[in-house]
């Protein structure tokens, strides 16, 4: 089916070998957060067996090491999403907080009472709360641009009535975490571009699966997290550049973010330490470094072509077993990635999340963060099953299989 050889993979996950109620562990629930290969789990290990001690700020060899080790991670970083300057690679805590810190050190710098920030109606509450938080502080609109369906395509017909001069901000994702709807974002931030807008790049599900090259794109922020592709958690990253962050305010104040500090007032560190105030999550980068270098040795076009795979072999199993399930998102799956939401009518998706579970089968279930788009429909949530490299047709296969179980037990709503 793939180039992948998905067996050899699976042996650098330790936890793929469970047994979840006596079953093997089938994790589809990738969009939520990745499992770990040995090499991040050594590199996190290692680094508290033999290099823990604070960076950026020691002249002893253990904090020059662990210092070197992180710095080496921000270059990996920065190579990996095409970035030319690693001090344009800001550390946070996760993609939520690297919006937020364009949301209070951009927007509420720069926007005035009447500009409009532009989001889409399938954005996750990370790339939605911030801006009307923002909004509020700043007196912005916030306009949208609707989702045709649940075929999961944004109405483009809409754009030219909704980026006008007015408009100050476009924040989009890149990769639907509901849809997995791949958006068009080189081609909404040109237009956005046009109307001299910024554009933000929710990156949080699109770079552990796709290419990324931020010069391409067009984004002016791009935000993502760790634990999404590999990491561990509480590592996120934003990108702008060099001359965008120089002219924002800092986020957060303390440690390591300062120059000069007088009684009265002080100075900011050079970027990109002016955004990465006190002591960061040194092990969480050193360990975002190992799994960048897992990443690059697969292949990111290679991961995409198996997603594709996956998916399509889903998609059709799924429809073939249960003829009256909703799928969720685009047909075509150079449209989409990994994310497959669905329902199975009159079956509610905590019913079904936990039914799978007692087969071994781990998928999300719920608003996925993204209430406006469930209201939107008229759903209270959907069940979600996501792939990564790691994932087989095998797995596939016990999904549907899992979900016969459910169809047994709620019969004939879900035939």
């Amino acid at each position: 089916m793939t180039t992948l050889n998905t067996d050899r993979l699976r042996l650098d996950f330790p936890i793929l070998s469970r047994k979840i109620h006596g079953k093997p562990l089938v994790y589809l629930d990738n969009a939520a957060t990745t499992q770990k290969p040995m090499s991040v789990i050594m590199a996190m290990t290692a680094y508290y067996e033999r290099t823990n001690a604070n960076v950026h700020r020691g002249v002893h060899t253990l904090s020059q090491e662990a210092t070197s080790l992180m710095e080496q991670s921000r270059d990996k970083v920065a190579a990996f999403i095409g970035a030319p300057d690693p001090a344009t690679v800001i550390f946070t805590r996760n993609a939520t907080e690297s919006i937020n810190l364009v949301a209070y050190a951009w927007a509420r710098k720069n926007l005035k009472p009447g500009d409009e920030i532009l989001l889409t109606e399938m954005e996750h509450h990370s790339n939605l709360i911030p801006w009307q938080m923002a909004a509020q502080a700043t007196g912005a609109v916030l306009r949208f641009i609707p989702v045709t369906g649940w075929d999961g395509l944004l109405d483009l017909s809409r754009l030219d009535a909704l980026l006008t001069p007015r408009t100050k901000l476009l924040a989009v994702t890149q990769m639907s975490n509901v849809l997995g709807t791949i958006n068009p974002v080189t081609e909404l931030a040109k237009r956005a571009h046009a109307v001299g807008a910024k554009v933000l790049v929710d990156g949080a599900q699109a770079a552990p699966h796709l290419a990324v090259d931020v010069k391409t794109l067009g984004a002016d922020f791009f935000a993502f997290s760790a634990h999404k592709m590999l990491g561990p958690t509480g590592l996120g990253v934003l990108w702008a550049p060099r001359a965008l962050l120089e002219s924002m305010d800092p986020f957060l104040g303390g440690g390591d973010m300062i120059s000069q500090v007088w009684p009265d007032r002080a100075t900011w560190n050079e970027l990109p330490y002016k955004f990465e105030a006190g002591t960061p999550n040194i092990t969480g980068a050193i360990a975002f470094g190992a799994a960048i270098d897992y990443l690059n040795q697969i292949g990111m076009d290679n991961i995409r072509a198996h997603e594709k795979a996956i998916t399509a072999y889903a998609l059709a199993a799924l429809k073939d077993r249960f003829p009256k399930i909703v799928l969720h998102g685009p047909a075509d799956v150079e449209k989409r990635g990994g994310v497959v939401s669905f329902d199975l009518p009159g079956v509610h998706p905590h019913d079904i999340g936990t039914i799978l579970d007692r087969e071994g089968v781990a998928v999300r279930a719920g608003h996925h963060c993204c209430q406006v788009l469930m209201k939107k429909f008229g759903v209270a949530g959907t069940a979600r099953a996501s792939f990564y490299l790691y994932n087989t047709p095998a797995e596939v296969d016990a999904l549907v299989a899992s979900l016969g179980q459910v169809e047994r037990l709620f019969a004939p709503s879900a035939r």
